[in-house]
């Protein structure tokens, strides 16, 4: 059989193939992504079309629908970001940046499995440095077998020899095939790689996790279709200046996709946290502080309270500042232009600095009664009592929106000893829980601010 090559350029973005150079990506849009690569076809004789001949159409009503058998992991924040544990046959994503603590994760989840044969595949690091850190984990298991190997096809020989039940490639970008002329992390490279652990996931019922690098970005490197073939997709974040890291779902066919997992670096390893409200609250003080409150809000079905801290200060430079971390700026910009507004106070010739304790990013808008009654604290210096949270969203014309899953936010605030909680007006209505903790309706910002501060 004749081997054709050909130079073709892949769009680093989404993977769309053309065969010269462009600059803007017809598939998504992107500019100057297209990368030059060389690409060996083998010619075959005969034109075979269709699939393949032991796949046949079955009636939608004759498909059985059982229960999808799950591999529970040792972790239950991991269990719980994947819905229950790895389903079998599925491929797996997990993403983050370089030393976050990707293959620690897995490696203390996996060496805590003892019933299964499990095959971990290295691409980075060598057998003694995975025997290193296995050490510091203080887990060692006979059912685990380390190969350190970049090529697919030495890959697939091994397992055919071990027969694993569980399969971990770390990582993906390091992984390359003969078949392919262009380097390991490529576009091609990459697709191809994943495209054939994806087959053998499906046909042989091995669940399968790939490691994979992050671009400059935050987005997983790599085509895009990489993460359309993966079933999940796992983004382990968090702060080097923070011990705390969190697993956040992206892509779940088999689950929730608003679930989170909090772990703490440790010196021997990642350990879960099981209340992240005690994480992100911080330390007892002697004496209150005004600019802090404290906001519930909900990653899926978990209820947590988050410290919001703020501090506003006349404008020493003329034009005033707007400086805001683990919150969305222009978020905070429509809070302030609506208390400008709807609540008569003048904060346009002061600088307004806002900081989520904890180094987590909040998106919930559930949390927008807490900024602007950080805000108002600050700018009046008054303190606002530590048993005190607030639960509510500001719209534009000053009303406080009722938000989802009240009984879940005021329970967690009543379990961890807050004495009382402002909310939207009727959100609890047909809620029948009777709740031990004062609950104070508000509708409107001015009318929270004059039941707050009288």
């Amino acid at each position: 059989m004749a081997v054709k090559t050909k130079t073709v350029y892949f769009c680093s973005e989404c993977g769309h193939e053309s065969p010269k150079w462009m600059g803007k990506c017809p598939g998504c849009g992107a500019w100057n992504t297209f990368v030059e690569e060389k690409v060996s076809k083998v010619a075959t004789k005969g034109n075979k079309k269709g699939l393949v001949s032991r796949s046949r159409p079955v009636r939608l009503s004759e498909i059985e629908s059982l229960e999808e058998p799950r591999v529970s992991m040792p972790s239950k924040e991991l269990n719980r970001v994947l819905g229950g544990g790895l389903v079998a046959g599925s491929l797996t994503l997990i993403g983050g940046e370089p030393g976050i603590g990707k293959s620690t994760l897995l490696l203390q989840n996996i060496l805590s499995i003892r019933n299964k044969t499990i095959l971990y595949v290295s691409g980075e690091e060598s057998a003694t440095q995975l025997k290193l850190r296995a050490d510091r984990l203080g887990k060692v298991a006979d059912n685990t077998f380390i190969l350190c190997e970049t090529s697919i096809e030495g890959i697939f020989t091994q397992i055919d020899n071990v027969n694993p039940q569980l399969l971990v490639v770390d990582s993906i970008q390091t992984i390359a095939s003969s078949e392919i002329e262009s380097a390991a992390g490529s576009v091609s490279q990459v697709r191809e790689c994943a495209a054939a652990l994806l087959r053998y996931a499906k046909e042989s019922g091995v669940p399968v996790i790939l490691v994979g690098h992050i671009n400059k970005d935050g987005a997983i490197a790599g085509p895009k279709v990489l993460e359309h073939i993966v079933d999940t997709v796992l983004q382990f974040e968090g702060d080097r200046q923070y011990l705390y890291r969190i697993l956040r779902v992206i892509k779940n066919r088999f689950g929730s996709t608003n679930e989170i997992g909090i772990y703490e670096m440790v010196e021997r390893g990642l350990k879960e946290v099981t209340n992240p409200s005690e994480m992100l609250l911080s330390e007892n003080r002697d004496e209150e502080m005004s600019g802090i409150t404290i906001g519930v809000t909900t990653e899926g079905v978990r209820p947590f309270l988050v410290e919001i801290q703020a501090l506003v200060s006349s404008a020493a430079y003329g034009t005033p500042q707007r400086s805001v971390t683990g919150f969305d700026q222009r978020r905070l910009n429509m809070l302030l232009a609506v208390l400008e507004k709807r609540a008569r106070f003048r904060l346009s010739q002061k600088d307004v600095f806002l900081n989520v304790a904890g180094g987590l990013k909040i998106s919930d808008p559930a949390m927008d009664m807490a900024v602007v009654t950080a805000v108002m604290s600050s700018n009046f210096d008054i303190s606002i009592p530590r048993t005190t949270a607030f639960v509510g969203e500001v719209g534009l014309s000053g009303e406080i929106r009722t938000v989802t899953r009240i009984d879940q936010r005021v329970a967690e605030a009543e379990k961890l000893g807050f004495t009382r909680i402002f909310i939207p007006k009727g959100n609890l209505k047909g809620v029948k829980e009777n709740f031990k903790i004062e609950v104070v309706e508000v509708g409107k910002v001015e009318e929270c601010f004059r039941k707050l501060f009288e």
